[in-house]
């Protein structure tokens, strides 16, 4: 089913509270000009971010139902719950909206935890879920100066502060979120610029 903007954005935003909608307006805002601003598609930045948290207020019993009976990574099941919505966002934006782009899929996908090897849509949309307008926590603001130069050292320091958080918290860690971190530091490495 292929909606007009204006369509996809009022049948998502139908699927969470206003605040989580106003979040969404800001990685959409975000998105778009990380993309303008590092070389990507802003287009697919704004698609993908509209989409990104499309499931995130569904009830668990049907993120996990779906989880199952649709062959989508279960192993998430094994970690908490704040990670299924990305993965039941890239199928939901398949499957119920006709979004057939793989980048873009994988930008969903991928947007909690990261992976290694992401590409640069996936990492702006990554990035923009840390830095968008609303966002208030602890080191936010020195993200977004990274951000402003480095999507990389800005995503190594937004990766940073969820494992310190989780820590913290003593709660479990997602290895594809190290993974990802790591991946990104060997870059920085590569590229000299740590």
């Amino acid at each position: 089913m292929k909606l007009t903007r204006d369509e996809l954005i009022q049948s998502v935003s139908a699927q969470m509270p206003e605040k989580r909608w106003r979040h969404t307006e800001g990685v959409m805002q975000s998105a778009v000009l990380l993309a303008k601003r590092y070389g990507a598609d802003p287009v697919k930045a704004e698609l993908a971010a509209i989409l990104h948290d499309v499931a995130k207020y569904w009830p668990s019993e049907r993120q996990e139902q779906l989880l199952r009976d649709k062959g989508l990574n279960d192993e998430l099941l094994l970690y908490d719950k704040p990670l299924w919505h990305a993965e039941i966002g890239a199928y939901v934006a398949e499957a119920e909206y006709g979004i057939d782009d793989e980048e873009i899929l994988n930008a969903i996908r991928y947007h909690t935890s990261g992976r290694v090897g992401m590409t640069l849509l996936e990492k702006i949309i990554c990035l923009a879920d840390y830095i968008e307008p609303g966002r208030d926590f602890p080191g936010v603001d020195h993200i977004r100066r990274l951000a402003e130069t480095s999507v990389e050292a800005a995503l190594v320091a937004g990766f940073d502060s969820t494992i310190n958080l989780l820590v913290a918290r003593r709660q479990i860690i997602y290895p594809l979120t190290v993974l990802s971190r790591n991946d990104l530091v060997k870059q920085l490495e590569l590229e000299g610029e740590l």
